[in-house]
């Protein structure tokens, strides 16, 4: 798909420097620009729904873990007394 996109002859001029640094294209440079910015905004979209949903299911059962009690389960990774997941609880 082609797209053309109008920016400005300073950004223009950085996009030009930057991928002569980096010996790439501009083309190169821009296209990265988008598909990171892409990727970093579905992430957060992502974790937001995310969040979204735990606040909706806390609201609805009551059923959570405290900050404390997630500090020390996540403690013991990596060590000989690992835990299991501890149990949600009201």
């Amino acid at each position: 798909m082609s797209t053309s996109l109008k920016i400005d002859d300073t950004l223009k001029g950085r996009v030009q420097h930057l991928a002569s640094q980096r010996r790439r294209s501009p083309h190169w440079i821009m296209l990265e620009a988008i598909q990171q910015y892409v990727e970093r905004e579905e992430a957060r979209e992502s974790f937001k729904q995310e969040a979204l949903a735990s606040w909706a299911a806390y609201k609805e059962t009551g059923r959570h873990l405290t900050g404390q009690e997630v500090r020390t389960w996540l403690n013991t990774w990596g060590t000989n007394d690992e835990r299991a997941v501890p149990e949600c609880h009201k």
